[in-house]
């Protein structure tokens, strides 16, 4: 395995790195503080090219492999793993089409992302059905005229009151049908006027071909208050075969494929959040003194400060093997997936919560940025399958 990177991945690497200084480190903590979901700063991750990794470059016009994106979501998680959230939404959304999407798809769904600075939602996760995908109840049932109606809800989706296109896992035929779909929602982007306003009461849409889609109003989450998460509803929306990714039998396929690829991405969330906490804690010990002498000297504090950079240097290289296995499409590379997502989102947890005992009585004052890491990294050992389900995947590959 090869661990240096190439000119072109410093260069990326770099970009990022400086947009992450200049725009999101100096105002994070204001922003956290409003609850407002970041848009411009989407935006401008737009322009500078680090949203829609995922889309093949016959649409984007050049390729970011599996390595590059997960440095790349690692870099601007470090900055906040909220808006690293929301950026990697787009392409957890759009890489099923990219695998399994046939040609005119592809150009119709993913087109409008290179095109624009649009958003899109992959809506997987039921009220009912969290990591048990095989009990969701969202379904489409074939009409006369062979289009579909899709109908059920949705739940914790990101991105869903931006999204102008929404991915939809549903069963087929009946909610307790042994098939599952992959469908592809598109809608009209929120209007300028609807983005002002903004969406304290949710959101509406009716389809002009049918139907509607209902977005409650955005979650109060306890961290990753910059990624925007909220229900959705699928009331009657007509769904026309090309709207079908792939065979509408294989959806369940399509749904492990996308995870595969989804994991790696959420260990870089991690590992970069664990950086940023490792980082904020080593300038606040540095900085202040107890007893004489500075906070990283004295051996106890120097001893967590040593476990939390091997916890971070430890999942950076797990993450660097599933990226690699992802890469190279290795038949294990699900088991990696699995084995980095557990990893970064220990060491997550690890340096966010050492890193607040360490900064003492300030790290629980919301000025302080530990405070917030804290809070954000909780939700890495959960979401794209908590650490329980990764130990099921990892215990059925080695057995």
């Amino acid at each position: 395995m090869e661990f240096n990177l190439s000119d072109h991945q410093r260069m990326y690497l770099e970009t990022v790195r400086r947009f992450v200084k200049t725009e999101i480190l100096p105002h994070i903590l204001e922003l956290d503080g409003k609850h407002a979901f970041p848009l411009e700063i989407i935006r401008k991750a737009w322009e500078t090219g680090i949203l829609n990794l995922s889309i093949p470059g016959d649409i984007k016009g050049y390729e970011m492999d599996a390595v590059s994106s997960a440095l790349i979501i690692e870099e601007l998680s470090y900055g906040d793993s909220g808006i690293a959230t929301s950026a990697m939404c787009n392409d957890l959304a759009n890489a099923v089409i990219a695998q399994n999407g046939s040609a005119p798809q592809q150009e119709a769904f993913l087109r409008p992302f290179v095109d624009h600075p649009l958003l899109a939602s992959f809506c997987l996760t039921e009220p009912g059905a969290g990591s048990d995908n095989s009990a969701m109840t969202t379904f489409m049932s074939r009409r006369e005229d062979g289009t579909y109606l899709l109908n059920g809800a949705k739940c914790f989706i990101t991105n869903a009151s931006y999204a102008s296109q929404f991915t939809v896992f549903c069963k087929v035929g009946k909610p307790t049908g042994n098939f599952m779909a992959c469908v592809i929602v598109p809608v009209a982007a929120p209007s300028p006027e609807e983005l002002s306003a903004g969406f304290d009461q949710g959101r509406k849409v009716d389809l002009p071909t049918g139907g509607s889609i209902a977005v409650g109003k955005p979650e109060d989450k306890l961290g990753q208050r910059l990624s925007n998460t909220a229900a959705v509803t699928f009331e009657d929306v007509v769904i026309a075969p090309e709207q079908i990714i792939g065979d509408r039998r294989l959806g369940f396929r399509y749904v492990i494929e996308v995870l595969d690829y989804a994991r790696p991405m959420v260990a870089a969330i991690g590992v970069g959040l664990a950086r940023r906490a490792l980082d904020v804690t080593l300038n606040y010990t540095r900085e202040r003194k107890q007893f004489g002498q500075r906070i990283c000297d004295l051996p106890v504090a120097r001893d967590t400060l040593t476990a939390m950079w091997k916890k971070v240097e430890l999942a950076k290289l797990a993450l660097m093997k599933s990226a690699c296995a992802l890469e190279e499409k290795t038949e294990d590379r699900g088991l990696y997936a699995s084995l980095a997502k557990n990893t970064a989102a220990e060491a997550a947890l690890y340096c966010a919560n050492e890193g607040l005992h360490l900064h003492g009585g300030y790290g629980f004052m919301t000025e302080y940025e530990i405070s917030k890491l804290v809070r954000d990294a909780h939700i890495i050992d959960i979401y794209e399958g908590v650490r329980e389900v990764q130990n099921m995947i990892i215990g059925r590959e080695i057995c």
